[in-house]
């Protein structure tokens, strides 16, 4: 049975009205606790703003998600296709309470890089462990080497990699919550096509997250009032680098070779622009993790386009890379 367009509409509208609505609270309370950025070297703005938005982001997701479980579990929601989700739920219960968990540790790490401003390798060794857990709890990627070790070194990898782009990458406004929308969406509607091999649930999961980046921006596009922080840069990382690996790009009964180039295509964006940035901050003999203004965005932005021009370029050029990922085959 095909899983209803609707469904997914409003699990998208869900999402992004809980993190509209959720943004404000938040902001007050990072004013409150003093959660800022304030203006400086390298900054592009003027005034005091709230790292509210990776708040209000996972406040998105997971309120709704938690809620929908629920109407599912007690039977309160009632439709024609409950059964398939209540299906998926308990198939894959564990997984997506693990992916829920590593959400909120990698909210909790970028909360106390926001605060305290985490050395490298803490920070790294935090980002490693959620992503040790999620490699334990969740699929993995094979490249289809059949070893173990091979499958948790790649899927750890991958994840630290994706995490790091999008923290490296949220320099401008609407850049990173702007670029995990377009990707979370492409691959909602990968997931979404495949439907009759079970992957309904993965689109959901990606329809979610869309909705609630979505939800963030015109609170941060074009004219910023709250920021992600490190706390949603990452989260937003996170959720991109696990939505990459919950769809089955090639199945015995669906074989297509080229389909797990996919993520890199969706993707493409933030890890070129992490893989320049590392090779002219090494080439310049710089530590990697210190931050510059050599990122495509800002190259963009000297070239003329300027800084709402530079992202609206970069949201179009993922948008159009990633749509090649449907005709692999």
């Amino acid at each position: 049975m095909a899983f209803p367009l609707n469904f997914y509409c409003a699990t998208f509208a869900c999402a992004f009205l809980t993190t509209l609505l959720a943004l404000p609270l938040w902001r007050r309370w990072c004013i409150r606790a003093n959660l800022v950025d304030d203006p400086g070297d390298r900054k592009i703005h003027d005034q005091t703003m709230p790292l509210a938005g990776g708040y209000a982001v996972l406040t998105g997701m997971l309120l709704p998600l938690a809620v929908g479980a629920a109407l599912v579990s007690f039977g309160v929601l009632k439709v024609s296709f409950t059964n398939l989700i209540a299906h998926g739920l308990e198939r894959r219960g564990l997984e997506l309470a693990a992916i829920s968990a590593g959400a909120i540790a990698i909210t909790i790490l970028g909360w106390l890089d926001d605060r305290h401003e985490l050395k490298p390798l803490p920070k790294f060794c935090g980002q490693f462990l959620i992503a040790l857990l999620v490699a334990i709890a969740c699929k993995r990627i094979t490249l289809f080497v059949p070893n173990l070790a091979f499958s948790y070194i790649i899927t750890i990898l991958w994840l630290l990699t994706v995490m790091n782009a999008f923290n490296f990458m949220d320099n401008m406004n609407g850049l990173c919550a702007g670029l995990g929308a377009i990707a979370a969406f492409l691959f909602a509607c990968i997931a979404a096509s495949n439907g009759s091999n079970g992957e309904y649930l993965v689109a959901l999961a990606g329809f979610l997250i869309c909705g609630a980046l979505v939800g963030f921006l015109p609170w941060n596009f074009p004219r910023a009032r709250s920021f992600l922080g490190d706390a949603g840069s990452q989260l937003v990382g996170y959720l991109l680098a696990v939505m990459a690996i919950l769809p089955h790009f090639y199945t015995k009964l669906n074989p297509r070779p080229l389909a797990v180039l996919s993520p890199l295509l969706v993707l493409a964006v933030p890890l070129t622009d992490l893989a320049q940035v590392v090779v002219m901050r090494t080439l310049n003999r710089r530590p990697f993790w210190l931050g510059d203004t050599t990122h495509l965005s800002h190259r963009l932005s000297r070239a003329g386009l300027g800084n709402t021009g530079a992202v609206l370029f970069l949201w179009l050029t993922a948008a159009s890379v990633g749509a090649v990922a449907f005709f692999l085959d």
